[in-house]
């Protein structure tokens, strides 16, 4: 991905997406810093498939919010009206990956060239509070 399309994504179109929050696949991850220890939220696509969680790593595996969950071995993610604790992320295998996601994003996702998923374990979940 070109810089300056992370860099619009990064300081626009993120911003815009937490108003999609809470709406059909659309959560608020909530991850530690590595090094800073600061939290951070990031708005991504997640599936939920019993007791896990799937996400596709349109931007590929090499991102910080991935890095700080699995360095701090999980996260927070609102996701509907849940507010969830999540196990570290595990890798899968793009078949796996792919079986995991609706028909819309499946179709989507190889023409954009994704390839990799996690899952995460959902160790704990509870009705977020209005």
């Amino acid at each position: 991905m070109p810089q300056w399309l992370a860099r619009l994504n990064r300081t626009v179109t993120n911003k815009a997406m937490r108003y999609l929050v809470g709406i059909g696949p659309f959560a608020e991850l909530e991850h530690t810093g590595r090094r800073s220890g600061a939290t951070f939220r990031t708005v991504l696509m997640a599936f939920r498939h019993g007791d896990t969680i799937t996400i596709a790593l349109t931007y590929g595996s090499d991102v910080d919010w991935l890095k700080n969950l699995r360095a701090a071995g999980g996260g927070r993610m609102r996701l509907g009206r849940e507010l969830l604790d999540l196990g570290p992320p595990q890798t899968l295998t793009t078949a796996e990956g792919m079986s995991r996601m609706p028909v819309g994003p499946r179709l989507i996702l190889p023409i954009a060239g994704c390839d990799e998923f996690v899952e995460l374990a959902v160790l704990r979940a509870r009705r977020r509070r209005r």
